[in-house]
């Protein structure tokens, strides 16, 4: 490292400091996203909000796992009729948040947008309403 001019103080290498704090700060983006950048990147068109949580349902597979709409998988729970059996709330937590939920559970955390939320619940909503 250099020194400043007459003093002992070694120069902070600025450049250095930078580019780890970068690095830093991309890292927790990728790895553990902030709920602000979720919802930035992650945006959904709501103006048809049932249709887009039907898209979303199936582009993050949960008819692997479970049955909706008569159709899926018998792993976890059906989720026809969820809207009657939880609260909006708790299924807002459930998209949200699994493990905050219930702990160590099978379900994958898939950092859902808000909107994403809203469709999908929008679409359970409708799903469970013409059942």
């Amino acid at each position: 490292m250099r020194r400043s001019q007459g003093g002992s103080q070694p120069r902070m290498p600025w450049a250095v400091l930078i580019f780890s704090a970068l690095v830093v700060l991309s890292l927790w983006f990728m790895l553990a996203p902030p709920r602000f950048w979720i919802n930035i990147i992650k945006r959904v068109d709501l103006s048809e909000p049932v249709r887009t949580g039907e898209v979303l349902l199936n582009r993050y597979g949960c008819r692997n796992c479970h049955q909706v709409g008569g159709y899926g998988g018998f792993i976890a729970p059906s989720l026809d009729g969820v809207t009657t059996r939880l609260s909006e709330g708790e299924l807002r937590a459930w998209l949200r948040d699994p493990e905050a939920v219930q702990g160590p559970t099978a379900m994958p955390d898939f950092s859902l947008s808000d909107s994403e939320i809203e469709a999908i619940l929008a679409y359970f909503a409708d799903n469970d309403s013409v059942r």
